[in-house]
């Protein structure tokens, strides 16, 4: 049997091979490097900061400018004025609409997320008969359009004697932030490890004690993530605001913006723009502060 000379072992601080970094080499030139990489995120960018800066331009601008594209560029500011956001804070109810809306959306997102993590940890944990099946119809039930869901909504907030009150939007934006929370925080769940609960168990704690001890601290990404789409979902939410509010200082901004700020078919744009400018800001600030968490949540949790 002939012998094969066995090779030798790589040293561990030993320079790479040429050919261990040939998947980059299309990235060594500038030009390459610009049109690879920082092109595309350019134009990625400017698609995704141009309707703000747009936002902004139409904000400042007195209406002469807005209507005027031949003697006014459109893309930028001739004679900056404050006139369209002295309109929307003391001519509207734009104060009180964003406190509503504030209010709305955190405690719909705050009770949302309450039941979406007693169900998803019941579905994932407790295994009863027929958890995945109910997982599935709880997500099926945020695939029903509000739309649809509204009009027997109505019925309820009538009988109970809400409508036109904060707690009509409250009680009802759970109906399709639970089952999406649910949806997500079962996943999220998922990929924490059993063992972990398993030695509390043995160690006498309850269920309650394993939810509020050991899993919420590790799903706290996941628990981020949620609370990040409930709060922009009930932000933004326009059939349910429009359908069970009249008065105008009960208003969400959504609703308030477009009912107050277009009258026929005359549309206030610079106000228009300064209310859409100021009532997307929450929403920004709240993605900047937690982006780490919510990256951290797509990817996993804790890992065996």
């Amino acid at each position: 049997m002939t012998d094969v000379a066995a090779t030798p072992a790589k040293p561990r601080d030993a320079q790479p091979d040429a050919t261990d970094s040939v998947g980059m080499s299309f990235l060594t030139t500038r030009p390459k490097l610009f049109i690879t990489v920082y092109l595309p995120l350019a134009l990625f960018v400017f698609a995704l900061l141009f309707p703000f800066y747009w936002m902004a331009v139409t904000t400042f601008k007195p209406n002469d400018e807005l209507y005027n594209f031949r003697a006014h560029n459109p893309f930028w500011i001739s004679s900056p004025t404050l006139a369209n956001i002295e309109k929307l804070l003391f001519q509207t109810d734009y104060p009180a609409w964003f406190v509503n809306t504030m209010a709305v959306a955190i405690a719909a997102t705050a009770l949302s997320i309450f039941a979406s993590v007693l169900a998803a940890y019941a579905i994932t944990r407790l295994r009863f008969k027929g958890a995945q099946t109910t997982g599935l119809l709880i997500f099926l039930a945020y695939l029903v359009p509000p739309s649809i869901l509204f009009i027997p909504l109505a019925t309820m907030v009538y009988g109970m004697d809400l409508y036109d009150t904060n707690w009509a939007l409250i009680l009802t934006y759970p109906t399709f932030l639970i089952p999406f929370c649910t949806w997500l925080l079962m996943g999220y769940f998922k990929s924490i490890p059993y063992e972990l609960e398993e030695c509390a168990l043995i160690d006498g704690a309850t269920r309650i004690q394993i939810l509020w001890q050991i899993t919420l601290p590790l799903a706290v990404p996941g628990l981020i993530s949620a609370g990040i789409f409930a709060f922009t979902l009930s932000w933004n939410e326009f059939i349910y605001a429009l359908a069970f509010i009249s008065s105008s200082e009960n208003k969400t901004v959504p609703v308030g913006v477009l009912t107050q700020l277009v009258e026929g078919d005359v549309y206030h744009w610079g106000a228009l723009m300064a209310g859409a400018l100021a009532g997307s800001v929450p929403v920004a600030l709240i993605y900047s502060f937690f982006v780490e968490h919510y990256v951290s949540s797509l990817t996993g949790a804790v890992k065996e």
